[in-house]
């Protein structure tokens, strides 16, 4: 029987690497992983400072009953460039940041004592991908994933892959690809959603194991998320697999996208895997709830793991809410020489092997993110990803037009929309290119659009309404071209969830892109809640007014054009004593599931809302569906500051020293409006079982900031303390033992050992 177990603390931390600290005892501060080697400040830092050498040292008894077993570190990711040594003796090198590597251990002789020393390098080496040109976000240096110790008996499960073919036939199959260490019987055993067995079979391990003739299967998709197991059993040994999986079938096709035989359009956003102070060193949960903003506050039904594979709890998150997800290898624009681009193709692999049996992964991107075509270098990608998995596309994401198509679906960087803006271009404005004009092919293709806006309007969270509102109808152009049906576009994914740090080469100076669709701590700006009008409203009801509501906060003045985002059937606004009621503007926006709503001059006059000069009222938004009243906004004409609000994600959670729990801050005026253009400090402090990562005095943006705490493992009450001007609030979380708390619904062990 295998045994895993997470190994995330008691390891040890120094700057700086010498040959002699593989022989010596630890060296540095006792740290608890994931780990970042160096926590940047929020903004105008030096990004050099993690591009150097680190040290982490780990000491492991070992334990008697490991003899004649193989024993082995799994690390799931450090970054960038890291070295092995086990008792002072070289072991393993693995020169990518993004991807799992394990580390062989052996009996020691003498003090029974292992000492496993990692040296990381955080230099953009430019042998290693995605180094070697300018990459637009950062690559923080450290050990920043966990760390497992598995305990595998002599004869162990090596490899599981599970295929579906035929998901559309009235009796599904199930094809298993097993590979173990030494050949023998094998037991597995088939359970659908509930844990109920619905197949078994005894065998010997083959290349193809197949579970025929299944009925009453349940598939997968955004809707379903169905997830079955597959238990796999080596019965002399006692080694044990437990594995997920999902029936679908997702074709990309000429015509567009369809999921288990359905069309379907693609409507998503690209995810960085950063977060501010902590780099990429945060944990299960907040890998997870980022999936779930995506899913169940923005609406989108697909993510872009921009630009490189991303945490495993991420996609095992995906899998279980119906999160689709294009995942692709690690690189932005630049190819290197020969050695770089062997270390790519070995990027596919280690990427594929990894991550097959996600069903919410519909495609691979085997190309560089916007790089020029090498039709050598991609062949190669394209062969061991359709050797590998053929059971999924490739996409190649391209930013150029009549790149050359050795993928399976053209996947195109689309920036046009705002392109043709400039004095002096005849061109009209538009939401995306027709896909022939972008290729160059004579017949349509398998066609998806995997960014656009981004650097052509970024927008920052405190940004006058003016450009709010121009950031808004940038993204719902381009949705709503992407959602024309005769357009033959799968869809479209959007440049991007939120906003990131970056190098001095990009962003606003700062080492911040804004280019998000909400702020670095992932609170929705406006454009959010393009992709979250979307949203049928019997799943949930939006309505956002894209407005602070002044007389004076936009060039000549007013409110109008007033664009409400929501999936009502209409809305009315009540102004004084005036009242009109706006249905969705379907003529501008005729292809979205639910157009905005666009109040302007049509419906108001300009003495209905008041003159320049004259005094200023309050106002009310209401939604309507099936001609009843479902949501509100009310808008003070006198906005003061009334409340401050402290919102964690959770207010119980387990106690688990390698984890965070995210905490918003938002200043609200008396109807409970986020104060748009209240850019003060809010004062933070701790008390219990958990630590602030960053600033203890974040500074509001768009009316919010926020946190995360990183728990301290022990039990107890975490009371967060937040004060703006003359208000205090507290917010408190209570941490439990573990076992008795869950972030939401249980996932197997990613290591699938008991």
């Amino acid at each position: 029987m295998r045994k895993i177990t997470k190994l995330n603390t008691d390891w040890y931390f120094t700057e700086g690497f010498e040959p002699d600290w593989t022989q010596a005892a630890r060296q540095g501060a006792r740290v608890t992983l994931p780990h970042n080697a160096v926590d940047l400040e929020m903004s105008y830092f030096d990004e050099r400072a993690f591009q150097r050498v680190f040290t982490y040292q780990r000491e492991i008894d070992w334990q008697p009953d490991w003899a004649g077993k193989v024993v082995q570190l799994r690390f799931d990711a450090a970054m960038a460039d890291a070295v092995v040594w086990v008792n002072g003796v070289e072991v393993t090198r693995h020169r990518d940041g993004y991807t799992p590597f394990t580390v062989p251990l052996e009996n020691p002789i003498g003090s029974g004592t292992i000492r496993v020393t990692v040296r990381i390098d955080g230099s953009e080496n430019p042998e290693i991908p995605p180094f070697g040109g300018r990459i637009d976000y950062l690559t923080y240096a450290g050990i920043y994933r966990d760390v497992w110790l598995e305990v595998l008996p002599a004869r162990h499960i090596q490899s599981l892959k599970i295929e579906t073919p035929d998901v559309l036939a009235s009796q599904k199959r199930v094809v298993v690809k097993l590979e173990t260490s030494q050949p023998g019987a094998v037991d597995l055993v088939l359970r659908d959603p509930e844990g109920v067995e619905i197949a078994r079979r005894e065998t010997v391990v083959s290349d193809n194991i197949e579970f025929s003739d299944l009925s009453k299967i349940m598939l997968w998709s955004p809707e379903t998320p169905a997830l079955y197991t597959l238990e796999t059993t080596l019965p002399d040994s006692g080694d044990r697999l437990v594995q997920r999986f999902g029936f679908r079938e997702a074709r990309f096709t000429p015509d567009g996208f369809f999921l288990n035989g359905e069309r379907v359009v693609l409507r998503g956003l690209n995810r960085h895997q950063s977060f501010p102070y902590s780099g990429y060193a945060q944990g299960q949960r907040s890998q997870e709830r980022d999936a779930e903003i995506l899913r169940f506050d923005l609406g989108c039904n697909i993510v872009r793991t921009s630009h490189y594979p991303q945490s495993p709890y991420f996609l095992d998150r995906c899998d279980e809410i119906g999160l689709m997800a294009f995942e692709e290898i690690p690189g932005w624009q630049h190819i290197g020489g020969p050695g770089w681009q062997d270390e790519s193709v070995e990027n596919v692999g280690r990427m594929i092997r990894r991550d097959w049996n996600h069903p919410s992964i519909i495609i691979w991107g085997v190309r560089i993110n916007e790089s020029p075509d090498a039709d050598d270098f991609y062949a190669r990608t394209n062969a061991l990803a359709h050797d590998l998995d053929p059971t999924r596309p490739t996409g190649g994401v391209r930013c150029i037009p009549d790149s050359h198509l050795l993928e399976d679906v053209y996947t195109m960087n689309d920036f046009v929309l705002g392109e043709f803006e400039r004095p002096g271009t005849n061109r009209p404005r538009m939401g995306l290119r027709d896909q022939q004009e972008v290729t160059g092919l004579p017949n349509r293709v398998p066609y998806l659009v995997t960014e656009y806006n981004g650097h052509m309007y970024p927008t920052k969270a405190g940004d006058p309404e003016h450009r709010q509102h121009e950031h808004v109808l940038r993204h719902l152009e381009v949705l709503n071209a992407a959602h024309d049906p005769d357009a033959g576009i799968a869809g479209c994914i959007g440049w991007c969830m939120f906003d990131y740090n970056t190098h001095k080469d990009f962003g606003a100076g700062d080492r911040i892109c804004h280019h998000g669709v909400m702020s670095i701590f992932r609170e929705p700006k406006f454009a959010a809640y393009a992709y979250a009008s979307q949203m049928p409203p019997e799943d949930k009801i939006v309505m956002e007014p894209v407005t602070v509501w002044a007389r004076g906060e936009r060039n000549i003045g007013g409110v109008l054009p007033l664009i409400v985002l929501s999936n009502c059937d209409e809305v009315e606004l009540s102004y004084a004593d005036v009242v009109k009621r706006v249905g969705p503007d379907r003529e501008r926006f005729p292809h979205l599931p639910h157009p905005p709503i666009i109040i302007d001059h049509r419906h108001f006059t300009e003495a209905e809302l008041g003159q320049w000069g004259e005094s200023w009222h309050g106002g009310k938004v209401t939604g309507f569906v099936n001609g009843k009243p479902v949501t509100e906004r009310i808008f003070p004409a006198d906005a003061l500051f009334t409340a401050l609000e402290a919102s964690p994600d959770v207010t119980r959670a387990e106690a688990a020293p390698d984890d965070e729990i995210r905490v918003m801050i938002r200043a609200r005026d008396q109807a409970g409006n986020k104060l748009h253009f209240l850019n003060e400090p809010v004062f933070l402090s701790v008390e219990g079982p958990a630590r602030l990562i960053g600033s203890q005095c974040p500074v509001l943006a768009g009316g919010a900031t926020g946190c995360w705490l990183r728990l301290s493992g022990e039990q107890g009450t975490v009371r967060l303390t937040a004060r703006l001007r003359d208000q205090s609030v507290q917010s408190e979380i209570e941490i439990v033992a573990p076992g008795i708390a869950s972030h939401g619904p249980i996932t197997q062990p990613r290591s699938g050992g008991e």
